[in-house]
C-alpha cells in the first residue's frame, strides 16, 4: 500500500502537466484553425477578413487579451475594426473556460489580424509578425504555446513562449 501511495504522489503532478499541455495544444489549434478559416474566407470572398479579440461576439475589444474570445468578420475597408453598417461576423469563439491566457503582440494602429483579399496578412506590428502567446494557469512553462502569423499569412504553432 505504501508503494502505491508513493507512486501516486509522483505520478499526479506529472499527469497534471500532461493535461495542461494537451489543453493548451487544443486551444492553440483552435486559434490556428480560425486563422486559417479567416485567410480562406478573405481569398474566397475577394475582400479583407479580420480577427480580433471580442468578449461579446459583436464588437472588438481593441486589446491584446485574446483569451476573452475572438470574432472573425468580413472587413470591407480592411481597417481591422468591425463596422456594424458594412461588416458582418462570420465566426465567434467564446472565452476559454480553462483560465489560460492568450496575449497578442499587436500593431500601434490595430489590435486585429487582417487578411487582404489575396491572403496576405496586413497591418502587422513593426516586427512583421503577429504573435499570440498562450500560457497556463497555474503557470507551466512546458505547456506554453506560441502562434505566429507572418506577412505571407501563414500561421505556425510552436511549443514554448513567444520570443
Amino acid at each position: 500500500m505504501t508503494i502505491v501511495a508513493i507512486l501516486a504522489v509522483i505520478a499526479v503532478p506529472s499527469f497534471n502537466g500532461t493535461i495542461q499541455r494537451a489543453r493548451t495544444q487544443s486551444e492553440a489549434n483552435s486559434l490556428v484553425n480560425d486563422i486559417q478559416f479567416a485567410r480562406g474566407e478573405a481569398i474566397k470572398r475577394g475582400m479583407p477578413v479580420s480577427l480580433c479579440a471580442s468578449q461579446d461576439g459583436a464588437t472588438c475589444t481593441n486589446a491584446n487579451a485574446w483569451h476573452v474570445g475572438w470574432i472573425i468578420f468580413n472587413d470591407d475597408n480592411g481597417s481591422g475594426t468591425l463596422d456594424a453598417s458594412t461588416d458582418s461576423v462570420l465566426r465567434y469563439r467564446p472565452r476559454f473556460t480553462s483560465g489560460d491566457t492568450f496575449t497578442a503582440t499587436t500593431s500601434s494602429t490595430s489590435s486585429a489580424l487582417t487578411y487582404s483579399r489575396d491572403g496576405f496578412a496586413i497591418n502587422l506590428p513593426n516586427s512583421g509578425t503577429f504573435k499570440v502567446s498562450l500560457s497556463t494557469t497555474p503557470v507551466n512553462a512546458t505547456a506554453a504555446r506560441c502562434v505566429t502569423v507572418n506577412m505571407v499569412g501563414r500561421a505556425v504553432q510552436t511549443g514554448g513562449a513567444c520570443s
